[in-house]
């Protein structure tokens, strides 16, 4: 017996009723000669873990544009962070947790530079649009290692395609990390807007305050509690009522303090002319988009189209800059 399968056997043992056995994983699209040490979803979660797009997140903005500070969350950080909420309550819960963490890893892998200024700039100018959930499947499924994909599982690309609100994983695993995603990005960005001087702790509604905490960690506590709580031996993934109904409170308090606030959100529109320019600039030369999009393209298993926002949709914010700068700054002219 191989490594592998004892520890699929240990999961039988360990795991809830509800949980994803790695063994009847509905497997992927491409057949392989399984590990012998690492089940399916263990193996994923490597392979996304040293992936090209998945370094680049830690250039990519997740709310305040290129801020002047070490500590503000980038899109990286935010990955981790919704990694580890999930897993956490994966434990307490007799989870998958190697499917839990594959999928966190992996849901924003497709994510723009700027954040989602950079993901509405893409939907309002190509034709197909833009939806950074799709973005991320699409490039587990086809963009990572020049075109071959990752070859991942069905039950993880399932969790990042459906991470989204509106989303409906098939797997508890899945529907926990759209969960913990949440979870994640209202408590953090609250901890980066106080940081950055947009709220103080005592702007914070007290009718969500009193429920949910009066500090980040009591907040994330509050909610990682509340869900172990609710969904412990349950086949769903749920919060009290009363917890819900005061995150999604917070959350559009959020939208209306933060997220929409000028004085944090005022570069977004330069942001949105970049990514706009950079894209019709591809559009009239081709030829300029790295060897794999051309080759795509090519071969008409791309369009100009859908290649240009590819590649735009992989740049990190400086990368956008720099790109930008290159095609529409003049430079000083030298003999």
């Amino acid at each position: 017996m191989t490594i592998r399968e004892e520890l699929e056997l240990r999961e039988v043992g360990m795991l809830s009723k509800y949980a994803v056995l790695s063994r009847d994983s509905r497997g992927r699209e491409r057949k392989e000669e399984e590990c012998d040490i690492r089940p399916v979803f263990q193996r994923d979660r490597d392979r996304i873990l040293h992936c090209k797009s998945f370094r680049r997140l830690k250039r990519k903005t997740q709310v305040f544009l290129q801020p002047m500070g070490d500590h503000y969350r980038t899109r990286l950080i935010h990955t981790l962070e919704v990694s580890q909420n999930a897993r956490t309550i994966a434990k307490a819960l007799k989870l998958n947790e190697d499917l839990v963490e594959a999928i966190a890893l992996g849901h924003d892998l497709g994510h723009t530079p700027f954040g989602h200024a950079g993901e509405h700039a893409l939907n309002d100018i190509c034709p197909m649009g833009f939806r950074h959930n799709e973005q991320s499947v699409r490039v587990v499924e086809i963009l990572e290692k020049q075109g071959e994909g990752l070859n991942l599982t069905w039950e993880v690309r399932d969790g990042i395609r459906n991470h989204r609100s509106g989303g409906t994983p098939r797997t508890l695993e899945g529907r926990l990390v759209q969960l913990s995603d949440k979870i994640a990005y209202i408590n953090h960005d609250i901890d980066d807007a106080i940081r950055g001087g947009i709220l103080t702790e005592k702007d914070i509604p007290e009718e969500y305050a009193a429920v949910l905490g009066h500090s980040s960690k009591g907040r994330l506590d509050t909610m990682v509690h509340d869900v172990i709580i609710h969904s412990m031996n349950q086949p769903e993934i749920r919060m009290s009522d009363e917890v819900w109904k005061a995150m999604y409170g917070l959350r559009s308090f959020l939208f209306q303090h933060v997220y929409l606030n000028p004085a944090a959100k005022g570069e977004e529109s330069k942001a949105v002319h970049m990514v706009t320019n950079l894209y019709g600039y591809y559009m009239e030369h081709p030829e300029l988009m790295p060897e794999q999009y051309r080759r795509m393209m090519e071969k008409n298993e791309s369009s100009r189209e859908q290649a240009a926002c590819d590649y735009i949709a992989g740049m990190t914010d400086s990368y956008a800059v720099q790109k930008f700068e290159e095609y529409f700054i003049p430079k000083s002219w030298k003999n």
